[in-house]
């Protein structure tokens, strides 16, 4: 994953744990506005989310950040 699309994750995940605590979930839709302006960075974001980690459509944010910052 490029380092920009762990940035955007990283912050997104910071944000929404600060607004509604650690028990907030999301889905890799939280990433991106609700226009596709960028599908190659979408694509990657499902790639990363649904094939590579086979995630549920919504996981606890503490969880993906923590998953982003260990690198996988």
């Amino acid at each position: 994953m490029r380092h920009t699309l762990r940035e955007i994750i990283a912050a997104v995940c910071l944000k929404k744990i600060d607004q509604k605590g650690t028990n907030v979930g999301l889905s890799f839709y939280a990433f991106f506005a609700n226009k596709n302006d960028n599908p190659e960075l979408l694509m990657e974001a499902a790639t990363w989310w649904i094939q590579t980690h086979q995630l549920d459509h919504f996981e606890k944010a503490v969880k993906i950040l923590a998953m982003v910052q260990a690198g996988e």
